[in-house]
Parts: C-alpha cells; structure tokens; sequence
C-alpha cells in the first residue's frame, strides 16, 4: 500500500469494501430471525470483533482516538447507526433491487455536499459519471413505483443520506480517525433494536449465516468504508457502492429467484460500465 497514490490507496479500499457488501441483501433474505434481532447481531457481532481487533491494534489508545474525534466521531456515530438500521429494515419491507437502487443516490448526495460543505466540487468525470448513474436509477426505479413499496424505499433513501453525510464527514476530517467512531455506532445500533427485539434466538441455518454476515458483510467492510474517504473524495467512494445496486440483486436472483427486472438489468448494466470507465481514468491520471 506504500507504494499506491492516494487514489489507488482509496480507490482499492472502496472496491474490496464493496464487494464485500455485495452478498449482504441475500443473507438477510435468507435469515429466518426476526427484523430487530437481525439489527441487534449486526450491531453486536461487528462492535465486538472490530473492537477487540483495535484493542489489540492500539490499546487504551483507541479510546483517546475516539474522544479526539470531536464533533466528527459524533457527526459519524449518529449517521453510521441509522444508515445501519434502515437498511436492514428497508431490505425487508421492500424489493432488494429498490433498496439498492435508493442507495445508489448517494454518490450524488455526496457530490452536492462536497460542493456546499467542503467546497470540493467534483470534476466534470464524477459529475458526468453521477448524472449517467442517476438517470440509470431513475429508469430502473420509475417501474417500481407501481408495486407501492413506499415505506421501503422512503428508508433506502434515508441509508443514501446518511450514506452521503457519513462518506463526507470522515472525509472533512481526514486527519481523524473515525473507525472507533464506527465501532460506538455499532453499539448504539445493538443497545437500540434491544427495546424491540423478540428473541435473541439463532436456530438451524441462522447459526452459521448470521455471524458470517456480520463479519465478512458488515464489520470488514465498516472498517475499509470509514477509512477510503481519507484518501479519495466522498462521492467518489460512494459511486463504488452503485456496484452493489446491481451485484446485490443479483446474488438473489441465483439463489432465492426474486428476478430483478428488465429495467434492473439494463440500468445496471449502464451503472457498472461508467464506475468502469470513471475509476479507469481516474486511476489512470494518479
């Protein structure tokens, strides 16, 4: 990694975060546990493994780091723990695709609150890429609208903001490390589904697949997401997360045979060929 300009530095982090996250919609599809159970193990599984794993990285000095933070970290606690919550929540009131698709507004989100906040306007590349992006969204989105999911789709649009506000948040305080940051998120995710929950039972297939989507979808990732907006700008970052929009559906589509549709498919198509072509030329010029 020494050796790799910011841009690659960043670039990488999000791609390999991403394509963690990718098989995310399917394991909660294939969960059998109830909504707010499935919150609180996504809070408590990730909270506890990154924060032993930072324990043994940086001792007590994981807690300076955190209370250093600032405003920041607490900027970041809050968005980090709804964008967790929603999601979840709209994957199952919802079609996987819509709520990826929700999602897939944040690179725009982000690039308008770079422009106003940061007064880091993107280049005329990530702004073409943002507008192809969106218009690929909304023909993907537009036939949706007649099932009615609105409660679903409302909440995926909430994740894209908190999405948007997070992603410039670390990257307005890019001296900062806000991982920790992430790691109280998380536990505040966990203590808030407690007042809901049903049972903390994990039975049969539940047992092996929550804890791996904890880990490989949900705590891996957090750690690369929060760290790649230090280096690359934020809505750079999130145009990665439009490769979900497409590759998460489809992992349902092999496994359980909720078919995304026409619209799904060719507007993903559309999606992944511009982050191609975006992410090549920006590596290229670094």
């Amino acid at each position: 990694m020494k050796n790799l300009t910011d841009q690659q530095k960043g670039s990488l982090l999000a791609f390999v975060a991403v394509m963690f996250i990718t098989p995310d919609s399917l394991f909660i599809r294939l969960s059998s546990i109830d909504t707010w159970g499935l919150v609180f193990y996504r809070g408590i599984i990730p909270f506890l493994t990154v924060f032993f794993g930072m324990l043994l990285i940086y001792k007590l000095n994981f807690f300076k780091i955190l209370f250093t933070s600032g405003y920041h970290g607490i900027i970041y606690i809050a968005t980090f723990s709804v964008t967790n919550i929603t999601f979840v929540v709209s994957i199952q009131n919802t079609n996987v695709a819509n709520t990826l698709v929700m999602i897939a507004t944040a690179p725009m989100l982000s690039a308008i609150l770079g422009a106003v906040f940061l007064k880091e306007p993107p280049d005329r590349k990530t702004w073409i890429s943002i507008i192809v992006t969106f218009a690929a969204i909304v023909y993907i989105f537009f036939d949706s609208l007649k099932l009615g999911n609105f409660y679903g789709d409302i909440l995926g649009f909430i994740t894209a903001i908190g999405l948007a506000v997070g992603a410039v948040t670390i990257r307005s305080a890019k001296s900062k490390n806000l991982v920790p940051a992430a790691v109280v998120g998380k536990l505040f995710v966990a203590t808030f589904a407690l007042f809901f929950i049903e049972s903390f039972a994990l039975v049969e297939k539940d047992l092996i697949i929550v804890p791996l989507m904890c880990i490989l979808c949900v705590a891996i990732p957090f750690v690369l997401v929060t760290i790649a907006p230090r280096f690359i700008p934020a809505a750079e970052v999130n145009l990665f997360f439009l490769l979900e929009t497409i590759i998460g559906p489809i992992w349902v589509w092999f496994v359980i045979k909720e078919q995304p549709s026409i619209e799904t498919l060719q507007g993903g198509a559309i999606i992944i060929t511009t982050i191609a072509i975006h992410s090549f030329l920006k590596l290229k010029k670094s």
